[in-house]
C-alpha cells in the first residue's frame, strides 16, 4: 500500500503521518521523542517518496548507501542555493554561510573536492587521530572531576558532551588554552546563525582574523599541530590558495563539534535506557570500539543530509529530476531490516555493523574517526568511573527541533 494512500482511520490508528507531513511530524513532540516508527513506516511503504513540495525522501539503506557515491547527486553549494530557491526558501542564513566560506570540501563535487580533501587527508591522518588518545583522556577526566566536585548531579551535555570536542579541537590545531573561551564564543554564535545573521556573521569574521593569525604564526613557527601540517601540506600544493586553507581550518574545526556531542549523549541516554548492555559494557571494557559503532547505528546523531540531483537518476524504480533536493535518511538506513537483522535492538558486539551514520562514498565524514574515538574515551571513562549512573529522578529529555539532527538539549545523570 502506498503511504499517499492510507486512509485517514488507518493514519489514526498507526499514530503516524503521511510522507508529506514527515518534517512537520519530525518537529512534533512525538517525533522529537521517537522518529524511527516514523521512518519504519515510510521505508516499509514509500521508501522512494516526492512530497508535494517535490522533494524526495529516500529512506532504504540499499538506495541510500548508493545515492551517498552518486555523482549524479550533488553537494555543490551553487546548486543547493538553486534547489532551495526555487522552493522558496529563505536563503539569507545560508547563502552568507556559504559565501563566507568559500568553496569547500564540504560544499563542493569532485575533481575540486578531491582536490580540496587531499591537503585535509594529508595533515588529518588515523596516525595522527590516534596520537589525541592521551589527551583526549586527560580532558574527559577533568570534565568529570569537575561535574562530580559540583554535587550529586550533572547535565551531560553540559559537563561533558558539549565541551569535549571543541577542547580536543583546539588542542589538535594547537589553539592555546587561554583562549578556548573566546572560541566557545564565537562557535555559541555560529550556532545561532538563523536567529540573529548579524552577530554571527559578525562572530565568523573574528573567528576567520583569528585564524589568519595562528596560520601566519605557523609559517613563522611551525608546530606539531594540525595547522602546521595544512601549512607544511600547502607548501607542497601550489594549486591551494590562502583562502582554501583558511577555509579548510575553518571547516575542519568546526564540523565535528556536534556530532560528537550528540553521539556521546546519545550513546549514554541509550546505555542507560538498555541496563543490559550497559551491564555488559562495564564487564568486559574490551567492547568499547564496537559499542560505540552501534550506538552510532541506534541513535544517529545527524539523522539526514541533504543532496541535490545534478542529472536525471532512477533509484528505486523512480526518476529523480535535475534540480530536485533529496533528503537521505541515514537514521532510516540504520534500522533498515533488510540491512540490520533485528534493528530495533541495541547490541553492542553486533557482527557486520556497516552503518552509515557518517555517511559513505566520497564525502565520508573525515571527522568520523575523531568522533568515535572521543565518544570510546568518554563513554568508556563514564562507564568506568561512575558505576552507579543513572538518569536523574524526574528527568525530562528534550529533543532539540532539528530534523536533521538527533539532539538532546539536556541529559540529567545522578551518580
Amino acid at each position: 500500500m502506498n503511504l499517499t494512500e492510507t486512509t485517514d482511520e488507518a493514519r489514526d490508528n498507526a499514530g503516524l503521518a503521511r510522507p508529506d507531513d514527515l518534517a512537520t511530524a519530525l518537529l512534533t513532540a512525538e517525533g522529537r521523542r521517537d522518529p524511527y516508527p516514523f521512518y519504519a513506516r515510510m521505508r516499509r511503504e514509500d521508501p522512494v517518496h516526492r512530497s508535494a513540495q517535490g522533494i524526495w525522501y529516500l529512506t532504504r539503506y540499499a538506495d541510500v548507501e548508493a545515492a551517498l557515491s552518486d555523482p549524479r547527486l550533488s553537494n555543490d553549494r551553487d546548486r543547493m542555493t538553486c534547489a532551495y530557491s526555487a522552493l522558496g526558501g529563505d536563503l539569507k542564513a545560508f547563502s552568507r554561510l556559504t559565501d563566507r566560506l568559500g568553496r569547500v570540501m564540504s560544499n563542493t563535487d569532485p575533481p575540486e573536492h578531491a582536490r580540496l580533501r587531499k591537503l585535509a587527508n594529508r595533515a588529518f591522518t588515523a596516525r595522527r587521530v590516534e596520537a589525541l588518545r592521551d589527551g583526549i583522556q586527560r580532558i574527559v577526566d577533568h570534565l568529570i572531576d569537575e561535574a562530580v566536585a559540583a554535587g550529586p548531579t550533572m547535565d551531560l551535555i553540559e559537563a561533558v558532551a558539549s565541551p569535549l570536542p571543541l577542547s580536543v579541537v583546539c588542542e589538535l590545531f594547537g589553539i592555546p588554552p587561554e583562549d578556548l573561551p573566546q572560541v566557545k564564543t564565537w562557535f555559541h554564535r555560529f550556532g545561532r546563525l538563523s536567529e540573529d545573521i548579524d552577530k554571527s556573521e559578525e562572530a565568523i569574521d573574528q573567528y576567520e582574523e583569528y585564524l589568519a593569525r595562528l596560520v601566519r604564526r605557523r609559517r613563522a613557527h611551525p608546530g606539531d599541530d594540525l595547522i602546521s601540517a595544512l601549512v607544511a601540506t600547502q607548501a607542497r600544493d601550489d594549486r591551494l590558495t590562502d583562502s582554501e586553507l583558511l577555509s579548510t581550518c575553518f571547516v575542519l574545526i568546526t564540523a565535528g563539534d556536534e556530532t560528537t556531542t550528540h553521539l556521546v549523549g546519545n550513546g549514554m541516554l541509550a546505555l542507560l535506557r538498555h541496563p543490559d548492555q550497559l551491564t555488559r559494557l562495564r564487564e568486559d571494557p574490551a567492547l568499547i570500539r564496537a559499542a560505540v559503532d552501534e550506538l552510532a547505528r541506534y541513535d544517529t546523531p545527524t539523522q539526514a543530509i541533504v543532496r541535490v540531483v545534478a542529472e536525471d537518476v532512477e533509484i528505486g524504480g523512480r526518476t529523480l529530476r535535475e534540480g530536485e533536493l533529496a533528503y537521505l535518511f541515514l537514521a532510516a538506513t540504520n534500522r533498515d531490516p533488510e540491512r540490520f537483522e533485528d534493528p530495533d535492538r541495541l547490541d553492542l558486539n553486533r557482527p557486520g555493523n556497516r552503518h552509515l551514520s557518517f555517511g559513505n562514498g566520497p564525502h565520508f565524514c573525515l571527522g568520523g574517526p575523531l568522533a568515535k574515538l572521543q565518544a570510546e574515551v568518554a563513554v568508556g571513562t563514564l562507564v568506568r568511573r561512575l558505576p552507579h549512573l543513572r538518569l536523574a529522578d524526574g528527568a525530562v529529555l528534550d529533543w532539540r527541533p532539528n530534523p536533521l539532527q538527533r539532539r538532546l538539549a539536556a541529559l540529567p545523570l545522578t551518580y
